[in-house]
């Protein structure tokens, strides 16, 4: 069973399409990316997943259950959510972020400090050194990391990241790029990754899912997106020439 399954999901708003009959389903550890334009639908897409949209049409199930069953602070709290602003609380310590969900999930403080000090270097971030900061005195790259480090807190089964490493500048973009895949390897987590980059799907991806338009236009792993026919996938893949 997938753990997170797309049934024929359509959404609009005001009458205006915005997903048209999404089905696809992403198994326990993989990381499917969501490739596509602006307006695609791939952020709304993203964003049904921890309940902040719900379909017009057809389910959105996590672990087998729609996500209109689930309570949304349940839900919410099984899925860790990486998105390019980062969103830290700049009143709290870089720990004090990190440790905010387990914290809230009743986490004793020796296991919330032990978490946070691995997850801070498994981030390239050690703890003696960055726990105490705060938000402010860090670097763009140096927030996104302890924004991927607090959605690993509780150990959620799901990931979802929403162009996270888009407003950095490329040698960082990279940096983190294959931090993620080394995260990946360690921690085995299902992730939901949105992107408009071709090449970083390629890099990341287990599986790509290109939209246009809010339709699903190709579903496949990296090797065989190379090799997709379809105009909007020629489309990104003639970005590799340049």
């Amino acid at each position: 069973m997938a753990l997170v399954e797309f049934r024929a999901v359509s959404y609009e708003i005001a009458g205006k399409p915005i997903l048209r009959d999404l089905s696809l389903g992403v198994e326990a550890g993989e990381t499917l990316v969501l490739l596509g334009r602006s307006g695609s639908g791939k952020t709304t897409a993203l964003k049904m997943i921890n309940g902040m949209l719900f379909p017009t049409k057809g389910q959105v199930l996590v672990d087998g259950r729609a996500t209109t069953d689930w309570d949304p602070i349940q839900l919410r709290r099984r899925i860790g959510y990486v998105i390019q602003e980062v969103g830290l609380f700049p009143h709290f310590t870089v720990g004090d972020n990190v440790g905010l969900v387990p914290k809230l999930e009743g986490w004793s403080t020796s296991d919330i400090e032990t978490r946070v000090n691995l997850l801070l270097q498994k981030v390239g971030m050690p703890p003696i050194e960055f726990r105490s900061r705060y938000p402010r005195q860090l670097s763009g790259g140096q927030r996104q990391r302890v924004g991927v480090a607090r959605a690993l807190a509780a150990d959620p089964p799901v990931l979802l990241f929403d162009e996270p490493f888009g407003a950095l500048d490329p040698v960082m973009r990279l940096e983190l790029q294959r931090q993620f895949l080394t995260l990946r390897e360690d921690f085995q987590k299902t992730s939901i990754f949105v992107t408009h980059d071709v090449r970083e799907a390629l890099l990341l991806a287990s599986k790509i899912a290109l939209l246009s338009e809010g339709r699903l236009e190709v579903l496949a792993p990296p090797q065989e997106f190379r090799q997709a026919q379809c105009d909007e996938a020629r489309a990104f893949l003639a970005v590799l020439d340049n």
